[in-house]
């Protein structure tokens, strides 16, 4: 068993980061916190991914479901067909496969826990 308290996780930067469409306020950002590290678990993939305002994850497909538990901020989710805002507390499941992209909104930051299995 282990137990992981979020703020002494350290923060990586994420190599990329896509600015919401329109988006004119300069660079986006986004950090990941590892929760479960790699070879930590034979079923799961788990971190946290902070958006600073503006950015994106730009559109993506998993191998398998993902799981978005947002844990700050306010911020969107988006597919081929829909988007919806999301904020604290909100849970997102996301098909394998699916195109995607979530992030912040413009005005506001956003924190997400991502879950997905390992082999994806």
């Amino acid at each position: 068993m282990r137990v992981v308290r979020i703020s002494q996780l350290d923060q990586e930067p994420v190599a990329t980061a896509t600015p919401i469409t329109g988006w004119t306020g300069g660079q986006v950002k986004r950090t990941r916190q590892t929760i479960i590290p790699a070879g930590g678990s034979k079923f799961f993939n788990c971190s946290i991914v902070n958006f600073g305002k503006g950015a994106t994850t730009g559109v993506h497909v998993h191998a398998s479901d993902q799981i978005l538990v947002i844990t700050s901020g306010n911020g969107f989710v988006s597919n081929e067909h829909e988007e919806h805002e999301v904020a604290v507390g909100d849970i997102v499941h996301i098909m394998a496969g699916e195109k995607h992209t979530h992030g912040a909104t413009k005005d506001s930051y956003m924190g997400h826990i991502t879950i997905t299995t390992a082999a994806a």
